[in-house]
């Protein structure tokens, strides 16, 4: 799409929505992995518009998954500082030429890279972790379905797809092929032990994700945002806070958000050790989706595959990290 397109497909937005006229041109930002953000100024204000990625939408649940994660935004925002999108015209979701949106109004706050989290940030964010999973969500009536844990990823599969296509990752996932099995099986026994518990949660919360006004937080992005069991929750999220930039966990950040949490919710029960090999699923799930993207299996374009090839390798070297570091939480959550 030239400028000229692009800016025009704005113009109309703002125009069907009527949110103003365009004082300048959208400008393109950091919108995450999976879909593109941009900021705009009109003669009524300042937004963010979320540009939603045409290939998600076109999964069949899509569509019902976002309206309901933001009436979801909707009631968490009564108990904490929360940012859920523009209801206009009676909904949250806006659809333009087959494209679907999100628009917010501009925070102007920043959201803290990883060096910039301190211990007080981590405790603040467990409470508030805290108050989401306490908050009563049954006015909304989600049903709590229980994922089908039958699919198994044939990752052998996506070898030989890569194999065939000389892709930039295949001599590393063909090393560690064994192990994405191994951790699939680990996954999947921990998922149906821990599935009877589950709270409604962002499901998202890394720092990208809170935007900062002085010391106040703003959770944003809750697209996510539905069942979880708490305490798999918990402890991915308290990893997203403590985690330096070479994916490493820090003892005191994490244990401050975990202490933070405690003191909403009071003593915590769990078998750590299946809580932490349930960690293994949300980043499988990540794997698979970038290897479908690198593949042209699930991609819109060339931008998008690149990504997805750089996130494969990524995801493979992470997961190897996050194996090596559960002994180590393990212990820090039992001692």
């Amino acid at each position: 799409m030239n400028n000229n397109q692009y800016n025009l497909k704005f113009e109309k937005l703002v125009a069907e929505l009527e949110l103003g006229e365009l004082n300048s041109k959208p400008k393109a930002i950091s919108g995450g992995l999976l879909h593109r953000m941009y900021a705009i100024e009109t003669t009524h204000a300042k937004y963010a518009v979320k540009a939603l990625n045409p290939q998600i939408m076109s999964r069949p649940t899509a569509m019902q998954n976002y309206i309901q994660s933001e009436k979801i935004a909707n009631v968490a925002a009564n108990f904490i500082h929360a940012q859920p999108a523009k209801v206009i015209n009676g909904s949250s979701m806006q659809i333009l030429e087959h494209q679907c949106y999100l628009i917010f109004d501009w925070i102007d706050g920043k959201s803290l890279e990883l060096h910039e989290v301190t211990e007080t940030h981590c405790e603040h964010m467990g409470m508030i972790l805290a108050e989401i999973h306490k908050t009563d969500f049954s006015q909304l009536h989600i049903p709590d379905l229980q994922l089908d844990d039958s699919k198994e990823t044939d990752w052998n599969d996506y070898l030989n797809k890569g194999q065939t296509e000389n892709s930039d990752w295949t001599i590393l996932l063909a090393d560690n092929i064994q192990k994405l099995y191994e951790w699939s099986a680990q996954a999947k026994n921990a998922s149906v032990i821990l599935a009877s518990d589950a709270v409604i949660s962002h499901r998202d919360l890394e720092p990208k994700n809170v935007m900062w006004q002085q010391d106040n937080p703003i959770i944003i992005d809750w697209e996510s945002a539905g069942y979880i069991n708490p305490m798999h929750d918990l402890l991915e999220t308290a990893m997203y806070w403590s985690m330096d930039q070479t994916g490493n966990v820090g003892k005191e950040r994490f244990l401050a958000f975990i202490n933070g949490y405690r003191s909403r919710v009071g003593n915590l029960n769990a078998n750590w050790r299946r809580v932490l090999e349930n960690g293994f699923s949300g980043k499988l799930d990540w794997l698979e989706y970038s290897l479908k993207r690198s593949l042209w299996i699930e991609c819109t374009d060339g931008e998008e595959q690149q990504l997805g090839t750089s996130q494969v390798t990524w995801t493979i070297e992470a997961l190897k990290q996050y194996e090596d570091m559960i002994s180590d939480v393990e212990n820090w959550l039992s001692s």
